[in-house]
Parts: C-alpha cells; structure tokens; sequence
C-alpha cells in the first residue's frame, strides 16, 4: 500500500477509464495477486458440483460407501481450502482499494497544493470537498472489479466448459445468458451515470456554499441576511434532494436487476436441465452438478450487472478528479536570481514601493484597493512588479514564498492544539492549501499565510519556545492562550471557531510574525480588534519586526501612527507618501478617511 510520503506517481488525466487503469498500473502485483485468488476462488466453488456428481453417480447411487465418503472427503478439503484463498483475496483485494483511495488522495492534495491560492479563484473548493468526501472512496470501490470481476470471466469460461460434456444445449444458454443481461441491464446503467454526474456537479456547488456560509455566517447575522440567505440554501438543498431521489430510482433498479435477472437465468437453466434428466438425456449426478454450477454462476452474473453500476459511478467520480487536475497552475518560468541582500518592492501600476528595513502602512478609500496591490507584491496576480532591479515574475515561484509573506484574514485556521495551529506541528498541515495559506520553505517553521506553493520537502522543526512566547506577545495573544484549559495544548476548532473573531486575528498575526519572514505583507491585521489591544499590537509590532520589511494595510490612527512611512492610495495610485503626521497635516483626502476611521475605533 503507498507510504505517506512515497511519490504516488504521474496520473493518466486523459479520461475518467485511463484514471481508472492507472490506479490498477501503479500496482501490478497486487492487481495480479487480486486476480488469481479471485479466480481461484471462484473456480474452486465450481469444483464442489462437480465433486457431488461424482459423489451421486458413483457412490450413492451403486450404493458404493467407500467412494461417498472418500468424495464427501475431498469436498470438505476443497471448502476449507477454498475457505483460505477466500480470506486471502478479500485482504488482498481490500490492499487494492486503500490504495486507490490513498493515492487518489495524494494525487488531489498534491495538485491542490500546487494550485495554492489559484484553487479558489477557479471555484474548485467545494469541487475538492465533493472529491474528499465521496469521490475517492467510489474510485476505491470500482477497483473491486480487479479481482472478482476477473474470476468470474474465468469462473463462467470453466462452468462453459464443465456443461459442455454434459448438454451442448445447456452450454449454449450458459455461453448466451451474460450477453442478454448485460443488453438488459445496459441501458439503466447508462442513464444512471449520467443522472449520477448532474447530481455529482451540483453537491459540488452546494458543498462550496455551506463553506462560505460557515465562514461569514456572523456578518450575515450582522447584516440581516441569514435567513435569505438560508431561504436560498434550502430551496437548493430541496433540488439536489429530488435529483438524488431520480438518481437513487435508477439505482434502484440496476441493483433489482442484479438480483433479480441472475434468479431468473438459474431457473431458466435449472428447468431446461430437468427436463433433459427426466428424459434421460442426463444423469440425476449431472442434473445435481448443473444445478450446482448455476448456482455458482448466480454469484459472477450478479457480480457482472454490480461491477456495471460500480464502474459507472466510478467512471464519474474519476472523472471529476480528472477535471480538477487538468486544471493547470499557473506557470513558473523564473530562473533569475533573488536580490541577494533586501530590496526595494515595487508595484508599477499604483507606484507602491516598498524600502528595506522599514514598518509601511498603506491605506486606500476601500480594501479592494489595497488588497490589489498586496497581491501583485505578493505575486499572487500576473503584474510588472519588481524586486530590486528583478522583475518579480522572474524569480522562481518557491524563492519568492521563502522570503515573501502575505498574512490576510481569509488564512486558514486547522483543527488541533494550539501550539500546533501556530506552528505546523504534528496535527497542523505541512503543505500549502485551497485559500490564502501555505506554509513557506527554508522559513525554519511552518507559520502560514497567503502563500500556495509546493510543499516542504520534510517536515520542519519546531520553532523555539522564546520565539513562541515573543509572537504571542507582539500579537498580544499571551491572554488567548492563558484563558484557555490547558493553554497551548488547548484543541481548536477548524477555522478556530472556538474564539472570537479577534482572537483569531491575533492568532493569525502570531503564526505570521513566528515565520519571521524578510517581507512581510499583512491584509488589515486589526481590524477585528479593540482600541486598547490594537494599541498593544502597533506597538509591539514595531518592535518585533525591528529591521525587517513589514507592509501593513490599515486605516487605523493607531497603527498608522508607528509607521515610518504611510502611503495613500487614490483610485489605486498613490497619491501621497509620508508620516501618519505630515498627511494628516497636508493631505485633506488622508485626514478625512482617518478621521471617520478614528470615529469607528471609537464607537467600538
């Protein structure tokens, strides 16, 4: 089965099948171990017939005791033998699956990491949610057809064969039976896997709309839209539930007609066989052993119409995943060199520049304005930024995460401990993921922001506790950690649901400043937060990023007030550069989105 981190290889992206007999391909023993146990398996119970034919026509009816008991023998060997490989092949065969299912798991993580902020641009987080959730263990599931799927091609060849010394007639029917059902049962299967992928699209669509709803559900209660917005969810919800009520009644009759089209077959051979035996054309221990091959053969003919519907749904399900990696990240061509010692960032279209060593603030009329720049600096948008006399799109992608660090709100927050949310650790993801977050290499820690890129190429070691205690005291955290239980080692919700919304900003902050990134690039690091603990964090901040390159997009009199150069932005360019003093001296524009800024502080 693949290791953790063993490379799951170079998928087959060309369709829904070709991923599907990748999966097989990657690996070939095991595929070929689950074909002969499942074969042998099947041949074996088709041995038992033929042991009780002889068993009737040659001891029980001449009445010969010795030979019924030496084949009544060789039955029980046979059962307990056949009872072995049975075990054999469901272990080896459940190896098959986890597989699959594991692999497809690294091969969708793998490419997400590498679409990193790109993935939610594209729409394809409820897409990963959808493939997480239920896609990968129906990919698993249709592998099933690898090993019995094989033994009963071969099991329905041996049972041809057994009937044909018996009743060429009953050979014939056997031989036609497989093609009528399969004509029979063809048609259902065809219009449930398309029925299965509408539903499978818009589960998709719904998955992602319960993320985001989860994620703003307070500033929907704060803006009085949570019930239209719920009306709209609900209304949604009722359609995927009647699509999947159509696609449940389809597969409802593909499995009826496995179950019910074998039973059918078995007593229409049963009934032509006795007839030949009461015409004396057969034996009564060849009419027991056809009897007994049919019965065998009810297994593999269910198994053939079961493995139809298996396939389908995986069919769709692989293609999905084939979908979401045919989506291609964005082209890294850079191959010049880094500025060796901090330089000047620099945006061409608004005239940002950001200097070496020194605390920015950028402030705009609205956050979009700023946000644009901060991601062109943080090349998260194709732009003619530059870095020194580097364009920035000519610095290879992973160079430009390592020393460049954009810290947002929308940065994802993982399930467990504290001190492993600030660090990356044991429970905390190590590579980066669908939305703003991703941990930076040759940083000495895994702090995360707004990076997506490719993951480290080992776990990092954990930051030392002084540095711990120093971020959480410049994001003023300490009492986030001193309110909870059992303080670092306290369990956090995903997206820390279990703090209030300024804890999570500060905790955010924390895990940015842990990195200690020669950039840093922070998206409205207090906007959540109180005037006094806002005070806290300007001033610490200062301090904790002394001689670093720290951008800051804020209109926060306390924040802008520690910086060392504030830039206002006007329709995107800038329009003035100076202290937090000289503009709101000079600059009328600048004193009066303060003014109304320093109003909201203190209304709240």
């Amino acid at each position: 089965m693949i290791d953790a981190y063993e490379d799951p290889g170079t998928p087959d992206a060309r369709g829904g099948w070709y991923y599907l007999w990748w999966l097989v391909r990657r690996q070939p023993g095991r595929s070929l171990a689950g074909a002969l146990l499942g074969s042998t398996w099947l041949t074996l119970m088709a041995g038992t017939p033929y042991m009780m034919a002889r068993a009737v026509d040659d001891g029980l009816v001449p009445g010969d005791t010795a030979v019924l008991a030496g084949w009544t023998a060789a039955i029980f060997v046979l059962g307990a033998v056949n009872s072995w490989i049975s075990i054999l092949r469901h272990r080896t065969m459940t190896r098959v699956r986890m597989d699959a299912y594991f692999r497809t798991i690294k091969v969708v993580v793998g490419h997400t990491v590498r679409l990193g902020a790109e993935l939610p641009r594209r729409g394809g987080v409820g897409e990963v949610v959808t493939i997480g959730v239920g896609d990968v263990h129906t990919i698993a599931q249709a592998l099933t057809v690898v090993g019995p799927g094989v033994g009963a091609v071969v099991v329905y060849g041996v049972v041809a064969g057994l009937l044909l010394p018996i009743s060429p007639l009953l050979t014939g029917v056997v031989l036609l039976g497989m093609p009528v059902l399969a004509l029979l049962a063809g048609p259902a299967a065809r219009r449930l896997q398309g029925r299965e992928t509408q539903y499978r699209e818009r589960q998709s669509v719904l998955t992602a709309r319960i993320g985001d709803l989860a994620g703003g559900l307070r500033v929907l209660n704060g803006l009085g839209g949570k019930g239209l917005f719920a009306d709209a969810f609900r209304r949604d919800s009722q359609h995927l539930r009647a699509q999947g009520y159509r696609v449940g009644a389809i597969a409802s009759w593909v499995q009826a007609l496995g179950v019910g089209l074998p039973t059918v077959y078995l007593a229409v051979v049963t009934w032509l066989a006795a007839r030949s035996a009461a015409q004396g054309d057969i034996t009564v221990g060849q009419l027991v052993s056809v009897y007994g091959y049919v019965a065998v053969l009810v297994g593999p003919v269910a198994f053939f119409v079961d493995m139809g519907y298996e396939l389908s749904r995986g069919v769709v399900a692989a293609r999905r995943v084939v979908r979401l990696l045919r989506t291609p990240p964005e082209p890294d061509t850079g191959t010049a060199h880094p500025p060796a010692e901090p330089a000047v960032l620099h945006d061409p279209e608004s005239g940002v520049r950001v200097r070496p060593g020194r605390l920015h603030a950028l402030v705009g009329a609205g956050p979009t304005e700023t946000t644009a720049v901060v991601d062109r600096l943080g090349r998260y948008v194709a732009s003619d930024a530059t870095w020194g006399d580097v364009r920035l799109d000519a610095v290879p992608l992973p160079e430009v995460r390592t020393r460049i660090l954009v810290a947002d709100n929308d940065a994802d927050l993982f399930e467990g401990p504290l001190s492993h949310v600030l660090t990356g650790g044991a429970n905390a993801p190590r590579t980066g993921n669908a939305g703003h977050n991703a941990p930076q290499r040759g940083a000495g820690n895994c702090a995360t922001g707004h990076n997506g890129g490719a993951p480290a190429d080992a776990p990092p070691a954990p930051p030392p506790a002084a540095h711990l205690t120093q971020a959480l005291h410049a994001a003023a955290a300490n009492d986030i950690v001193q309110g909870l239980p059992h303080g670092l080692d306290s369990r956090i919700d995903a997206q820390a649901r279990n703090l209030s919304g300024g804890q999570r900003q500060r905790v955010r902050l924390a895990r940015a400043l842990l990195t200690d990134p020669e950039i840093l690039l922070a998206v409205e690091p207090t906007s959540a937060l109180d005037a006094h603990t806002e005070s806290l964090v300007a001033e610490r901040l200062r301090s904790a990023r002394a001689g670093r390159t720290t951008l800051l997009t804020t209109t926060s009199p306390l924040m802008l007030a520690r910086a060392d150069e504030v830039i206002y932005l006007v329709d995107g360019k800038v329009a003035a550069t100076g202290t937090h003093e000289e503009l709101l001296a000079d600059t009328p524009g600048y004193r009066a989105l303060v003014a109304r800024d320093a109003e909201e502080e203190i209304a709240r």
